[in-house]
C-alpha cells in the first residue's frame, strides 16, 4: 500500500462499486461487497467505535468500558483530516478487510486536499452502525457469540463506551507523526460516545493514557 498526503473529508455520498482508496485518520489500514452512503449529509466527525480484536489481544477493559476504537458519523459542518491509502482491491483483500473491520458500515467519501481542492477520487471509510442492522446484515447469533458474547458484551454500538487506552495512545502518536494540522484535528474533531467530550479533553482528564504501553508482543502494532 502507498500512503498519500493528508486530506480533509467533508462530504459523503452513496457508492455502488468497490473502491481501492481508503481514508484512515490515524495510520493503519485495511474493502465490503457493498458500500452504503451517508445520504444527504455533509460533514463527518470521528466518534467511538468498537473492536472485538481488543478483547482477543487483551487490551479491552470491560469493567471500565474502555474498549472502543474509532469510527465516523455524520456531523454537518465538521470535517476530519485523514491519510489516504491505496490498497489492492482483490476479492481476497476485500474479504480480509470485512473480517477485520466487521462491525463497521463502509461508506464512500469525497476527500479534498488541505487547500480545499478536490482529490478527484472517492475513498472508503469505516462509519458508525447500529446493533440491529449489524446483526441483520452481517452478524447472526452464532457470529455474535463468537465475537462478543463470549466476552460478556451484549451491545457494541453504544454511547457509554470509552476509548481503549492502548489504542487511543497509538492513534494519538500516529496523528502526531503527521504534524499539524492533522494532530490538532484528531484531538479536537474526535469525540467520545457522548458526542461532547473531545479526545483532547479526555486526555487532559486522564493523561496517564499516553503512558499506557501495550503488552510486549503488541509494541510494534500499537506504538503509532
Amino acid at each position: 500500500m502507498t500512503s498519500c498526503s493528508a486530506c480533509t473529508v467533508s462530504s459523503v455520498e452513496p457508492a455502488a462499486a468497490r473502491r481501492p482508496l481508503l481514508a484512515m485518520q490515524s495510520g493503519h489500514v485495511e474493502l465490503d461487497e457493498e458500500f452504503t452512503g451517508l445520504a444527504d449529509e455533509h460533514g463527518l466527525m470521528t466518534i467511538a467505535g468498537f473492536g472485538d480484536i481488543f478483547f482477543a489481544r487483551g487490551i479491552a477493559r470491560l469493567e471500565t468500558l474502555e474498549m472502543s476504537s474509532l469510527s465516523v458519523e455524520e456531523a454537518p459542518g465538521h470535517e476530519v483530516i485523514v491519510t489516504l491509502f491505496e490498497v489492492e482491491a482483490t476479492p481476497g483483500s476485500i474479504q480480509a478487510f470485512i473480517q477485520r473491520e466487521h462491525e463497521f458500515r463502509f461508506v464512500a467519501v469525497e476527500p479534498h486536499h488541505l487547500d480545499g481542492s478536490p482529490t478527484g477520487r472517492k475513498a472508503v471509510m469505516c462509519a458508525r452502525w447500529n446493533d440491529a442492522d449489524y446483526k441483520r446484515r452481517r452478524c447472526p447469533p452464532e457470529e455474535w457469540q463468537r465475537r462478543y458474547g463470549k466476552h460478556g458484551v451484549d451491545r457494541i454500538w453504544r454511547d457509554d463506551v470509552l476509548p481503549c487506552r492502548v489504542y487511543l495512545r497509538h492513534c494519538v502518536l500516529a496523528a502526531s507523526k503527521l504534524g499539524e494540522p492533522a494532530h490538532s484535528n484528531f484531538l479536537d474533531a474526535s469525540v467520545l460516545g457522548d458526542r461532547k467530550t473531545t479526545v483532547r479533553q479526555h486526555l487532559a482528564r486522564d493523561p496517564a493514557i499516553l503512558e499506557e504501553l501495550p503488552p510486549p508482543e503488541l509494541i510494534g502494532r500499537y506504538s503509532g
